[in-house]
């Protein structure tokens, strides 16, 4: 890799997303017929793996309009930005991208076309590794995302889809009852956190990095479907430490972040409105890290 991307430093962050929700479904549950995830308390939650296939997803294809747009130092080396977690891969060409894991030494894994080239690979971790010797290599990311979860109870609104021209033989019209299964309204809040401590075994880079902050943003705008039209991130603050051991307990900075339910928390919202949004750090908070910035905003 060139110089000046090696250079540089990955900084220990706190992140929090605040998600709307609206009249969409979020994240399907396989085990309930794709109904909205939804906890015992009422609570929804959207699961890490599902926001981050919406990153993926934005990379996975470079001749894309957003791809393009990104910076020069992204877009003019699609080489290096792949996703592994992707449909019909190889694993055996992937095998031999990793290079000689029999007689693995760590300066040659770092430099060979599987760390170069998976994005995904780089920053999230992956357990490619674990059937071969090279053990203690790619197994935790170094960014990871948590459980989003809604601060309040959601209602789902179930309806029976139907179609004009049959699917079935002998029909001229379908039906699926019960289907479209949607959340009415619903705010989620999702923490991540990025961990340099890491870096040096995954190959991960500041401007690894630095793509994950330009994805966030689009990440449900260029990925709505007809089950999820509208869901919005209110904000996606990226709170940088003054250390690489971190200046601050995470807790502090996403409790201080978190909106503040209105009312009955125990009821599901109707709005936006139903919250008291929170737009920046109490001022006793600030003077522990080194930078705090909404994502959705730059």
């Amino acid at each position: 890799m060139d110089n000046d991307i090696k250079d540089k430093k990955i900084k220990r962050a706190t992140g929090l997303l605040v998600i709307e929700v609206v009249n969409s479904n979020p994240n399907g549950d396989p085990d309930r017929e794709s109904e909205p995830r939804q906890r015992p308390n009422g609570r929804g939650e959207i699961s890490p793996v599902s926001f981050k296939r919406k990153l993926r997803d934005l990379l996975e294809d470079s001749d894309t309009p957003f791809f393009k747009g990104l910076p020069d130092k992204f877009s003019s080396h699609p080489e290096r930005y792949h996703i592994l977690e992707s449909r019909g891969r190889d694993r055996k060409e992937i095998k031999k991208e990793m290079g000689d894991t029999e007689n693995f030494k760590e300066q040659d894994f770092l430099k060979s076309v599987f760390v170069t080239k998976y994005w995904d690979a780089r920053i999230f971790g992956n357990t490619f590794l674990e059937e071969g010797s090279a053990k203690g290599f790619i197994k935790t990311g170094v960014a990871q995302f948590g459980v989003g979860v809604s601060i309040s109870p959601i209602d789902i609104v179930r309806h029976t889809n139907t179609n004009k021209a049959g699917v079935q033989e002998g029909k001229n019209a379908g039906m699926a009852p019960l289907a479209f299964r949607i959340v009415q309204h619903g705010v989620y809040v999702m923490p991540f956190f990025v961990n340099p401590n890491y870096a040096a075994k995954s190959g991960c880079t500041a401007d690894d990095i630095e793509l994950m902050k330009l994805l966030i943003p689009q990440a449900y705008d260029l990925n709505r479907s007809a089950i999820r039209p509208d869901v919005r991130i209110r904000h996606a603050w990226y709170i940088e430490h003054k250390d690489v051991l971190g200046s601050c307990p995470d807790y502090l900075l996403l409790d201080a972040l978190t909106p503040t339910r209105v009312g009955n928390l125990s009821a599901p919202s109707n709005s936006w409105s139903d919250y008291e949004d929170k737009t920046a750090l109490p001022a006793e908070l600030l003077t522990r890290v080194d930078s705090v910035v909404d994502l959705m905003a730059v």
